[in-house]
């Protein structure tokens, strides 16, 4: 059946928390049930993570299920913003192992978990990604 404006028709229409004009879906939500941080304060972490993303992170590696490299831009203020991330987010989800390497002129942060957080270190893979892809 054509459009027609005076039709009235049913649509799906799924929200998410984030960029409004970014309507791409995350495959699966990186906030697990698990982490303590409160539910009010999970979109302005979502921010920071998104901001580094965008801003520092070159790119993304994730050469096993419970691990992913993230290549940053080599620069001290980087380091420090991306330390001050993971020292925030192992205190709320303390399932994720951050490792800040700063050698030959490079920064990189590797962050891994256990099997049963395999699906949300993925999604926070995949986000990273996404928001490099969108930023590029």
């Amino acid at each position: 059946m054509p459009f027609s404006p005076g039709l009235a028709s049913r649509t799906q229409v799924r929200v998410y928390a984030g960029n409004m004009t970014d309507h791409r879906e995350e495959p699966v939500d990186w906030v697990p049930s698990s982490c303590t941080l409160p539910t009010v304060e999970q979109p302005l972490r979502r921010a920071e993570f998104d901001a580094l993303f965008a801003d520092d992170v070159v790119s993304v590696d994730q050469a096993t299920p419970l691990d992913v490299h993230f290549e940053l831009r080599a620069e001290p203020e980087v380091a420090g913003r991306a330390a001050n991330l993971a020292a925030k987010e192992t205190e709320c989800c303390s399932f994720f192992a951050f490792d800040l390497t700063i050698t030959g002129g490079t920064v990189s942060m590797a962050v891994s978990t256990e099997s049963p957080h395999e699906a949300v270190l993925a999604a926070l893979a995949a986000r990273a990604s996404t928001v490099i892809g969108s930023a590029a």
